[in-house]
């Protein structure tokens, strides 16, 4: 029993994106790895995996002769995603997927991502013309020409995959540890010894570098060099009943930097219109402000693919993410000789989110079995099955009614745009709880329940889901935390930031 237990490996994952949550739970599968996964922020999901567009590509738009492992991955992953949502209870849709096509010139361009799909094994790829591409997408600009059509594209909330993901591997035995960002890789005698993080040295046999736009500092703290641009996409978003909206994902056909604006709705209902494609400098990896430019570029290209778009007056939100890009755009998965132990799961530029199972299971197979010679041995009673919270808003009135008797919680709806109750965000407290979340805040709330996600943006119920947090941590309101424990959420009177030091007079006021 001893030498058994000696024989496992205990592996570090750095970062808890969709990449790294997908590669906890394939490691979680093997009894002889003790998976850690350890995230700088107050939750998981936070980075490029939240602000994304969405999508479960198909596969076509990669070239197999240039980067070879990312068509592969990319077709693999789609497959491998419709059976995951199913396996996690991940909100997804599979509209499939048109690149427009507006003239000769870029009817040519659709063939040549046709010959890349076939190449690459898509399954149901093809051109499509005149009444069946407007039978396919009715919103579509009557000047369009053709279209490449790609039935297996998909859309999925990436927050919650990432939150389900998680959940899953926790419940199959690996450890969440919040807040703890890693400094550096600790090597020694030409292995790696662990991690260092605020809190000291994290021991590890494996560390696996999934660290997103901060994955070039963890590898040259190995000794591998590696150097990651940020890009920056905008996004509009509108509200759930602005119409009109699409059917399908809609995009322009893609250029060398982008694979173009988008228009699609999302798995919450909302139209939604982005990205750009805006490389960034090196020391810009927190900048996540929207700009003019970034906006109407989107909108005249979303103007161009659509027949109409809802007024301006009903955007509920504009975003920018960031996603991490490689100078040369190849994905940088690979395991090391020297240090022995460190793997690289950086670059992960799109499509990432798509191949995110498919890369967990390369680096299971490929590195950790066969770079680095660990024989993996399989659990017998992993779990691969995870049900999500259930939502108020999607029951019909019987199956509400049998809640309510039940837990009369659900009988107080907290976010009237969303329709999410007070017992939805108790259970959202609850899974924060179980699966080692520090600190609870409010956007991780938000993010399990979507409630604070309606057009008032948590105007109106965000206090609500204030006190709840409150009562349920036995807290005061105003140390429930908003995105970390240094932000809470701020609650009296506004005027007390103006009053003067020596006395209660404020500017222009009185008194308070």
């Amino acid at each position: 029993m001893d030498q058994k237990r000696a024989e496992v490996k205990k592996v570090a994952i750095i970062g808890a994106g969709i990449v790294g949550s997908a590669i906890a739970r394939v490691l979680s599968r093997y009894e002889n790895l003790e998976v850690h996964i350890l995230e700088r922020d107050a939750d998981v999901g936070w980075g490029a995996s939240k602000a994304n567009s969405a999508i479960i590509h198909p596969g076509h738009e990669e070239n197999p002769d240039e980067h070879p492992l990312r068509a592969k991955l990319c077709v693999e992953g789609n497959r491998l995603w419709h059976t995951w949502v199913k396996e996690l209870d991940i909100p997804a849709k599979w509209p499939g997927e048109l690149m427009i096509a507006f003239n000769d010139e870029e009817l040519e361009i659709t063939r040549h991502y046709l010959e890349l799909g076939e190449r690459n094994g898509v399954p149901g790829i093809r051109l499509v013309y005149d009444d069946e591409l407007r039978s396919l997408e009715p919103n579509i600009n009557p000047q369009a020409v053709g279209a490449l059509w790609a039935p297996t594209a998909g859309q999925m909330a990436p927050w919650e995959a990432v939150i389900a993901l998680i959940e899953n591997a926790v419940e199959n035995g690996a450890k969440l540890h919040t807040e703890a960002e890693v400094k550096r890789v600790v090597i020694e005698n030409g292995k790696v010894k662990g991690v260092q993080t605020k809190e000291g040295l994290f021991e590890a046999d494996i560390v696996i570098n999934v660290a997103g736009i901060y994955a070039d500092s963890i590898s040259k703290s190995a000794g591998i060099d590696l150097e990651i641009h940020p890009r920056k996409g905008e996004y509009f978003l509108f509200e759930d009943d602005a119409f009109p909206k699409v059917t399908r994902v809609v995009h322009q056909t893609p250029t060398p930097l982008t694979k173009g604006v988008y228009v699609s709705t999302t798995i919450e209902g909302s139209l939604m219109l982005g990205p750009t494609a805006e490389d960034l400098p090196l020391e810009a990896k927190e900048e996540t402000s929207t700009t003019k430019g970034g906006l109407d570029y989107v909108w005249e290209w979303a103007s161009k693919l659509v027949a109409a778009l809802p007024p301006k007056n009903r955007v509920m939100k504009t975003f920018a993410g960031l996603r991490p890009e490689p100078p040369d755009g190849n994905w940088v998965i690979e395991a090391y000789e020297k240090p022995w132990g460190f793997i690289n799961v950086a670059g992960m530029r799109s499509p990432a989110l798509t191949s995110a199972p498919a890369i967990a299971e390369y680096v299971a197979k490929e590195l950790i079995e066969g770079k680095l010679g660990i024989n993996l041995r399989e659990k017998r009673n992993w779990n691969p099955n995870r049900p999500g919270i259930r939502k108020f808003r999607e029951l019909n009135d019987e199956e509400r009614d049998e809640l309510i008797k039940r837990n009369p919680k659900y009988g107080n709806v907290v976010c009237m745009c969303k329709e999410v109750t007070e017992a939805e965000i108790i259970e959202a407290i609850e899974r924060m709880q179980r699966i080692g979340i520090k600190t609870i805040t409010l956007d991780g709330i938000k993010f399990r329940t979507l409630s604070m996600f309606g057009w008032c943006q948590g105007s109106f119920c965000r206090i609500r889901v204030a006190r709840i947090v409150a009562e349920k941590l036995g807290i005061a309101t105003w140390d429930v935390a908003m995105k970390s424990k240094e932000m809470s959420y701020g609650l009296g009177n506004v005027k007390t930031f103006f009053t003067h030091s020596e006395g209660d007079e404020v500017h222009g006021e009185g008194k308070l």
